[in-house]
């Protein structure tokens, strides 16, 4: 049974929550037992294999294409890109059964959905699922790192590699060609080996041990299918029908039964046809093309150019190319194809062709109903503009022009591309299980069919904002007054004193991600971004997926740019689906700032999630500062502001800041004595402390230049150091020499109801909480520590919040979740990709019925029904 324990604060109601879990007690920080890797029974026929296209990243360009190799009692996964588990939820494609996780370089890009992956089959079963890790680097480490927060990482066994290493990690004789394959697996069901590119440029700096720049080729072999038996020749032979015909087909030779002679299998077999051959190539530059062309060890797998069968050649059926078009599009790369012969290239490097087909359809087809109802709070998805592909494919054909023609023919990659393998009667490419592509007319077509009255809503909610005027092209008053007059609370009807004279371009809240604990085909996990426009941008939050989100909402470009001009990353706790998408994000922003001057982005978080930050740092460059969300509670930034010099900061560096903090908090949920306040108010080291020091400058630096006054990070009730924070904004002076308060921010992170989160909202002008169960859901809230709906607005009333945005749902609800309007009236549902501009804050909850009324046919399903994974912790 759960410890539910009360607790109370002078001023507020008292709450009920789970202390064991905030304490990290419940038994979720215990690893399950040690697993040994699964043993399955094979199958040499195996009836049914192919090789399958699966995310492909198209409409994104975040994240590397994954390839699955099936067979009848296995699977193998070829990198686990960001959004691969969602994409398979959404295509009920069973992660369950993976035995063998490969990575083609070990990087964010390949493998930034790996910690989601392997807590879906961690929280598989009692015991959870084993599952093996591939890749050219020390990969022991990585996931080591992921401990702090995937808590039954012990289920994954790691197998590294590289030219100078074994999988066994052992040293490789010298003796030893340096670009040899590496046997990695080799059984009755197929042979997987690896040839490592490792390319070395001295003159560019390019460091060739960073695991990150090391590429692979992999060559997966299937057996050779033996011929036909032929119980003519066996009976000629003198044998009878029985255990020796089995035999035979095994490969064994046996005695005649009526003869004095041995029969051989050669006997009475007929030909054998060779084992398909398929190569996945991950060559990223034209520095490892370098050394691809160079390698003397895929020579076997060449076609013969003239006529003569070389002895102990190959021949491969399907080459998918992971590498870039500015790559493949080479003429050096595009001739090394071509030795492969009659080999069916598919080419999975991000292709223009697919660039506005979605990845995620379910997400997409909800997207554009929403569109439709309410244009201003969900914008149309932000895909590269035709200018840009023009002009980009004329490049395209520019770089083209020394090719050599007709001398390859290839196949664009498409989600769920197969080629088949077995039965051999099917061996070639099956399109049958791509994704119809329906446009946006059928959609909405299709909306107003089921829903009629769409049609007027869609008008009356365009009304709400034509009804607004404009002054100079900027300025824009909401209809006051009469959406005023349902919030009797506000004195005189009036609008809050910082959205006087408020732009357009003054904040902007995007919702990358509504969902709790793992994507989903409606909602990806949580992340919000803060668009403060010409002033740089925020992220709160960064779950998987963040930055294909991005650019879902603003476009390729338009996601670089607001990459670019990251200011800040605060992460509320160290569950995976708040911060997995963390490492795709800094380590892009590293890439699209080489070689300009700019500073390292500062990361706001738990302690623990720097251990993981610097795990992957040995991979590729985060180009970040950490700081420790304790260091930005209220109490240690006003000593900070009070004492900023080095002499008078002596007493925060011997922690005697963080001490002080004890003495302002007013709820014994964190008081001295109690467990719960563990880590945010022990003393820091001194080490730590004076650390921190430099980078909380450098903080109040970018916070001043965003425009912000103050990051205000305060300990909530969910698990050990999870934090809420809060933004406010400078004041302003308007046209008039008229001082206008800065607006307010509040996020909850994952929390219960408690009184530092009704603290910290007080006065704000947005609340966004997290409402992950329904009203009746009370005891499941409790036991997680989460929040009912009507809890969260609740704590919204009780401090005087202008509005209130409710988010992290529970993936039980796929659509909407379940609310009581009653008590509603200055609150809305946040979903995916929803944008709420400051200047049309008042017309918010104005939208709630609306969104009602589109789902009101929804049934209240829970999609893990439908897939072949558990819910991990929330």
């Amino acid at each position: 049974m759960e410890e539910t324990t009360r607790s109370a604060n002078n001023a507020s109601e008292s709450i009920d929550f789970n202390r064991k879990r905030a304490e990290g007690r419940d038994g979720s920080d215990m690893p399950k037992k040690h697993l040994q890797l699964k043993v399955r029974k094979l199958n040499p026929a195996n009836t049914i294999s192919y090789v399958q296209i699966l995310g492909t990243g198209m409409d994104t360009q975040d994240t590397s294409p994954s390839v699955l190799l099936f067979f009848d009692k296995q699977r193998f996964i070829f990198n686990a890109g960001e959004g691969l588990q969602r994409f398979c939820t959404e295509h009920k494609i069973k992660l369950s059964k993976i035995d063998h996780i490969f990575l083609s370089r070990v990087c964010s890009e390949t493998a930034g959905g790996l910690p989601g992956l392997l807590l879906t089959l961690a929280g598989i079963g009692d015991v959870g699922v084993s599952v093996n890790i591939w890749g050219p680097s020390d990969l022991k480490y990585l996931v080591d790192a992921m401990k702090s927060f995937i808590l039954n990482a012990a289920m994954v066994h790691t197998h590294s590699f590289d030219p100078m290493h074994d999988s066994n990690g052992t040293a490789i004789s010298m003796s030893r060609k340096f670009d040899d394959p590496v046997d990695l697996i080799n059984d009755e069901v197929v042979k997987i080996s690896a040839i490592v590119l490792r390319p070395n440029d001295p003159e560019t700096g390019l460091d060739e041990t960073k695991p990150a720049n090391l590429s692979v080729i992999y060559i997966c072999e299937l057996p050779e299918i033996k011929g036909k038996f032929d119980p003519d020749k066996a009976a000629s032979l003198g044998l009878r029908p029985g255990p020796k015909y089995r035999e035979l087909q095994l490969g064994n030779s046996v005695m005649s039964d009526h003869q004095n002679i041995r029969v051989k299998p050669s006997h009475v077999l007929g030909p054998s046809v060779p084992g398909p051959i398929v190569l996945l190539v991950d060559c990223p530059t034209l520095l490892h093309l370098q050394q691809l062309l160079s390698v003397q060890s895929l020579v076997p797998y060449y076609a013969a150019t003239t006529g003569n069968v070389l002895e102990g050649s190959k021949t491969v059926h399907c080459v998918i190319h992971l590498s870039p078009a500015t790559i493949t599009n080479t003429a050096d790369y595009q001739l090394w194809m071509s030795k492969f012969g009659a080999a069916q290239h598919i080419m999975a490097g991000h292709q223009m062709k697919n660039v506005e087909v979605p990845i995620l359809k379910a997400s997409a087809r909800i997207g554009a109903r929403l569109n439709h109802l309410c244009p201003h709070f969900f914008p149309a998805p932000g895909f590269w503009s035709l200018q840009h592909l023009k002009s980009l494919s004329s490049g395209l054909k520019a770089s083209n022009k020394d090719l050599v023609p007709g001398i390859i023919e290839t196949v664009s990659a498409e989600n769920l591309l197969k080629f088949h393998f077995r039965p051999y009667a099917n061996l070639g490419l099956d399109r049958s299980g791509i994704p119809n592509l329906t446009s946006r007319s059928v959609i909405i077509d299709e909306l107003l069919s089921e829903i009629p009255e769409i049609a007027d809503a869609s008008q009356e909610l365009n009304q709400l904002w034509s009804g607004n005027t404009e002054t100079n092209g900027e300025k824009t008053v909401m209809q006051a007054n009469r959406v005023m007059t349902e919030e009797p609370w506000l004195p005189d009807g009036a609008l809050p004193d910082c959205l006087e004279d408020v732009t357009r371009d003054d904040m902007e809240i995007v919702f990358l991600g509504t969902g709790s604990s793992q994507p989903s085909k409606y909602r990806n996990v949580s992340s919000i971004f803060i668009n403060l426009f010409s002033k740089g941008c925020l992220l709160l939050d960064c779950g998987e997926g963040t930055l294909g989100q991005l650019k879902r909402r603003f476009g390729i470009e338009g996601a670089d740019e607001a990459v670019r001009s990251l200011r800040c990353i605060w992460i509320s706790h160290i569950h995976a689906d708040h911060h997995t998408g963390l490492a795709r994000i800094l380590a892009l922003r590293s890439s699209l700032l080489k070689g300009v001057p700019h500073e390292p982005l500062i990361v706001v978080g738990p302690r623990q999630l720097k251990r993981y930050l610097d795990a992957y740092q040995r991979l590729e460059d985060l180009d970040m500062q950490f700081l420790d969300c304790r260091h930005t509670t209220e109490t240690s930034l006003v000593a900070f502001d009070s004492n900023d010099d080095d002499t008078k900061f002596q007493k925060a560096k011997n922690g005697n800041t963080i001490r002080q903090e004890e003495e302002h908090v007013d709820s014994n949920l964190f008081t001295r004595g109690s467990r719960m306040q563990s880590y945010w108010k022990k003393p820091g080291s001194p080490t730590a402390n004076a650390a921190a020091l430099p980078i909380l400058k450098s903080l109040k630096k970018v916070l001043m230049e965003a425009g912000l006054e103050t990051l205000i990070s305060f300990p909530v009730v969910h698990c050990p150091q999870a934090f809420g924070v809060a933004l406010k904004a400078s004041n302003r002076i308007n046209r008039i020499g008229k001082t206008i308060p800065g607006w307010k921010i509040v996020y909850s992170g994952d929390t219960r109801p408690c009184p530092e989160l009704v603290k910290a909202s007080c006065g704000a002008t947005v609340l966004i909480h997290e409402a992950t169960f329904e009203d009746s859901l009370m005891d499941e809230a409790i036991a997680k520590n989460h929040s009912t709906t009507k809890e969260a607005v609740e704590v919204g009333d009780s401090s005087g919040v202008y509005r209130v945005i409710l988010t992290h749902f529970s993936q039980r609800y796929p659509k909407i979740p379940v609310f009581d309007e009653t008590h509603m009236n200055n609150t809305c549902i946040a979903f995916d990709l929803m944008s709420v501009n400051l200047a049309d804050l008042p017309l918010l909850p104005r939208v709630l019925p609306y969104l009602k009324l589109m789902f009101k046919d929804e049934m209240i399903i829970d999609e893990s029904e439908d897939v072949d994974f558990v819910t991990a912790a929330l």
